[in-house]
């Protein structure tokens, strides 16, 4: 159980669920993607937004997992809407398999959920010679984003509702390298630290989520970006760490969030009415929290916005 429940100004706290932060919402005729929700509180949040009548596509690596969830919903939400796509971040095939079948189904996209992501592994490169977490936690996410912000906009445009990317961070981004991003050093496997790479990967969610958002402003485009960090939960994300993850587990009941209060504040992010009109914000607690000095620092998203592009060819 969480213990500090203060509330914010949102009315909402560290202690709030997602089924409580989105009570009366209706999502009925929004469409949604989910990255990483076969499990956790990317699974939470799909559930969540299902029972409030979102179509939910859950974007998975295992797609086994993925249907069992979906089966899950159903069989507790009979009337929800949920379908299974396969998708593996640390691939920018995949990805981009992913959103060429996406944009060809006809499907509209109202909310984007860049949910998935890995924590602290041994050092690792992905498919396409990235850092894992990097490649997983940024890179896959970045290109992601790029490749379905036309269907994003078309949405948009067409149903004259508001399109929201919502971007899980972490506190994790307080804590990079003291670079903040290495950009000459991002395969550097001597000076890798498992946790830094982890806060570096973090870091470049929250300056992604301001630099998209700055852009999509200056377009005039109906689309908000925001961040957030969803606080601390004991999830499989620490499968890395069998001693941590033990602990973590003795002593979470009392100082972790559970699963539902960690997909609240995605969940609040992309349905609530509250957060109509915001973008670039870093979310915590269901409420706006403060972001890094390198998380505000508008050059350095620049820099990894144009860093990201050649890295993805998009």
């Amino acid at each position: 159980m969480w213990i500090f429940g203060r509330k914010g100004a949102s009315g909402f706290s560290a202690s709030s669920t997602a089924e409580e932060v989105t009570q009366g919402i209706d999502g009925t005729g929004l469409t949604a993607i989910v990255t990483g929700a076969s499990s956790g509180i990317g699974a939470e949040t799909a559930r969540v937004l299902a029972l409030r009548g979102v179509h939910v596509i859950l974007a998975v690596r295992a797609v086994e997992s993925g249907r069992k969830l979906q089966e899950s919903i159903v069989k507790e939400t009979p009337n929800a809407k949920v379908d299974v796509m396969e998708l593996d971040l640390s691939s920018m095939a995949s990805v981009r398999k992913f959103a060429s079948e996406y944009n060809s189904s006809g499907l509209p996209l109202n909310i984007l959920i860049n949910n998935a992501g890995i924590m602290a592994p041994p050092f690792m490169l992905s498919q396409d010679n990235i850092e894992l977490q990097f490649a997983t936690n940024h890179v896959g996410h970045f290109l992601l984003t790029n490749l379905l912000l036309e269907k994003m906009k078309h949405t948009a445009h067409e149903s004259q509702k508001e399109g929201r990317i919502v971007i899980v961070s972490s506190e994790a981004h307080r804590f990079p390298y003291k670079e903040g991003i290495r950009f000459d050093k991002i395969n550097d496997k001597e000076s890798y630290s498992a946790v830094y790479a982890y806060g570096q990967s973090k870091l470049a969610n929250v300056l992604h989520a301001n630099e998209l958002a700055r852009r999509l402003k200056e377009e005039g485009v109906e689309i908000t970006a925001n961040s957030l960090h969803p606080g601390a939960i004991a999830t499989n994300l620490l499968r890395y760490h069998s001693l941590i993850d033990g602990v973590v587990n003795w002593v979470g009941k009392y100082v972790l969030k559970n699963i539902p209060q960690g997909a609240a504040t995605t969940c609040y992010a992309a349905l609530h009415p509250q957060v109509k009109g915001v973008r670039g914000e870093y979310f915590s607690d269901s409420n706006i929290g403060k972001q890094s000095s390198h998380a505000k620092d508008a050059d350095l998203a620049n820099k990894l916005w144009e860093f990201s592009c050649n890295l993805t060819h998009s």
